[in-house]
């Protein structure tokens, strides 16, 4: 499977983005589907995830009740909705691909990433 990053951009605190993680080559009801960030001189950060049956949903504590995860079988894309964005929610984001579960060592795929960046 292959993975599209979309939706990035520079945004003002407070303000919303919606990424999108794209796939192809593979049946993407297949595949869970996590959304990972990392900011320049910090460790990657599962941010949340959505079963590939859409049945069930992982957030991190840090953007609980503020992104909202969610995926299109039909469009074989996942949606990343994220309100209320904060400075600390500046980040390269990727989403990754697993057929086992949300929480492996290691996904089947992994997309180049979108740059989110909030100012104050």
């Amino acid at each position: 499977v292959q993975l599209v990053e979309s939706g990035g951009g520079s945004v003002q605190a407070g303000g919303s983005l919606r990424l999108a993680c794209t796939a192809s080559g593979a049946p993407f009801g297949d595949y869970h589907i996590m959304w990972f960030r990392q900011a320049p001189g910090k460790e990657r950060e599962g941010v949340s995830c959505v079963a590939r049956s859409a049945g069930s949903t992982y957030y991190a504590d840090s953007v609980k009740g503020r992104f909202t995860i969610s995926r299109d079988n039909v469009a074989s894309t996942v949606y990343l909705q994220m309100n209320n964005l904060k400075v600390n929610d500046t980040a390269n984001y990727r989403c990754a691909a697993s057929r086992s579960s949300c929480f492996v060592k290691d996904f089947d795929a992994w997309g180049q990433g979108t740059l989110v960046t909030v100012s104050s």
